[in-house]
């Protein structure tokens, strides 16, 4: 097995959520009988909030900016997607830019966004 440098261990973790980097944290610790909270509680205040920032970031809002030409596709994904009826649906589409999903996890915001991409809108996930 090849050794990883720093920067490619780095890489690595910084593609984790928080909840699997914990998860590694506490597997590390009982491995080598070690706790990691002395280096926690010893960095400075810029990475405590750069994790602040970073926690925040596990939920995501889908905003239609736009119905596109094929309007009825939009509002039937709009349906499917939410639980709005036909009116509320067509007001949202009809009223765009508008909110579909708020605090969403990643992975659904970015399928929501793709279902609307098919049917013909414009969609941004924020």
């Amino acid at each position: 097995m090849m050794a990883l440098t720093q920067d490619e261990l780095l890489a690595e973790f910084e593609g984790m959520t928080l909840i699997q980097l914990s998860e590694f944290v506490k597997a590390f610790e009982e491995k080598f009988d070690v706790t990691a909270a002395a280096a926690v509680a010893a960095a400075p205040a810029g990475p405590a909030a750069a994790v602040e920032a970073e926690e925040e970031k596990d939920e995501f809002d889908v905003i239609l900016t736009g119905a596109g030409d094929k309007k009825i596709q939009v509002i039937k994904v709009v349906r499917e997607l939410t639980s709005l009826g036909l009116k509320e649906a067509k007001d949202l589409v009809d009223g765009a830019p508008k909110p579909v999903l708020e605090k969403v996890a990643k992975d659904a915001a970015e399928k929501a966004a793709e279902s609307l991409k098919g049917a013909g809108a414009s969609v941004e996930v924020k």
